[in-house]
């Protein structure tokens, strides 16, 4: 009837979305639908009186309670066989993201996950996952680790819906951040990492982004019109901002990008370790 419409998920090429088309002149027909049910439903309460309805309601209420409480159960739990693991997202503002040990390939991005928290997918070992007061922690058990027997991938999808903080602890061989529609409050990585390839979304303010700990490869690109500000305390053997190109440089070097305007949301980002190869762009 054309009401709706179907769009592929851009995170998940399983599932497909249905949405309401808005502002066409067939939403008279959706409005009339709901105002038929709205009426046989007060048809129906008419029948009780005021001791009756305050009963149903006092069910409802705790039946639906016990149903978000179970909901909040189910999806805090891991799925089993496919290694997932998400959880509500309830009533949160704000969250944080925890990794405090090292994983061979890290992959974050931003998306839908349903009224989920997070949701996270794991190749490997399976580490520690836990999901407090808007604290999600994911901890792989500190032992020996030989790459060559073991790959542990780990790849976390998180909430457009709050702002998040996010702190790398540990390191890892690549960690990839495509971040396109967070809510950005501050992003840390530390320990060393052989790739650093970071996707950031538009700020809402003023926004630390703070790399430590070494890496061969960190790139960091902003979209296109963000204003940043750089410093690297560490050493590079090339540095690239924006259009500008530098060599064998680094000990408190500090950099803005054109037409810089500390008023306006913008990127504050600190390297105090050493690359090979460190790019800060936009586009």
């Amino acid at each position: 009837a054309g009401l709706v419409r179907r769009e592929r998920d851009p995170n998940d090429a399983r599932r497909v979305i249905v949405r309401l088309e808005r502002g066409k002149d067939e939403m008279h027909e959706i409005s009339s639908i709901f105002d038929s049910i709205g009426k046989a439903w007060d048809e129906m309460v008419s029948h009780y009186d005021d001791e009756q309805i305050a009963f149903l309601l006092e069910f409802l209420q705790r039946s639906n309670a016990l149903a978000r409480q179970e909901i909040a159960r189910l999806q805090a739990a891991s799925s089993g066989k496919e290694g997932i693991f998400s959880a509500p997202l309830a009533g949160l503002e704000s969250a944080r993201l925890v990794f405090p040990s090292g994983a061979f390939r890290l992959n974050l991005r931003a998306g839908d996950v349903k009224g989920a928290l997070y949701q996270a997918r794991f190749e490997g070992p399976v580490p520690d996952v836990k999901a407090k007061d808007g604290v999600v922690t994911i901890r792989y058990p500190r032992r020996l680790w030989v790459p060559s027997r073991e790959k542990r991938a780990a790849e976390v999808t998180l909430s457009r819906a709050i702002p998040w903080q996010i702190v790398i602890q540990g390191g890892a061989s690549e960690m990839t951040a495509e971040l396109g529609g967070l809510d950005l409050a501050g992003l840390e990585v530390k320990g060393g990492l052989s790739t650093i390839r970071l996707e950031l979304p538009t700020p809402s303010g003023v926004v630390p982004i703070r790399i430590s700990g070494g890496a061969s490869e960190v790139t960091v690109r902003r979209p296109a019109g963000v204003a940043a500000r750089a410093h690297l305390k560490g050493w590079a053997s090339q540095f690239v901002f924006d259009e500008q190109t530098f060599s064998a440089v680094g000990n408190d070097v500090r950099l803005q990008s054109h037409g810089f305007d500390p008023a306006t949301p913008y990127y504050d980002i600190e390297v105090a370790s050493s690359a090979s190869q460190l790019t800060i762009t936009s586009g």
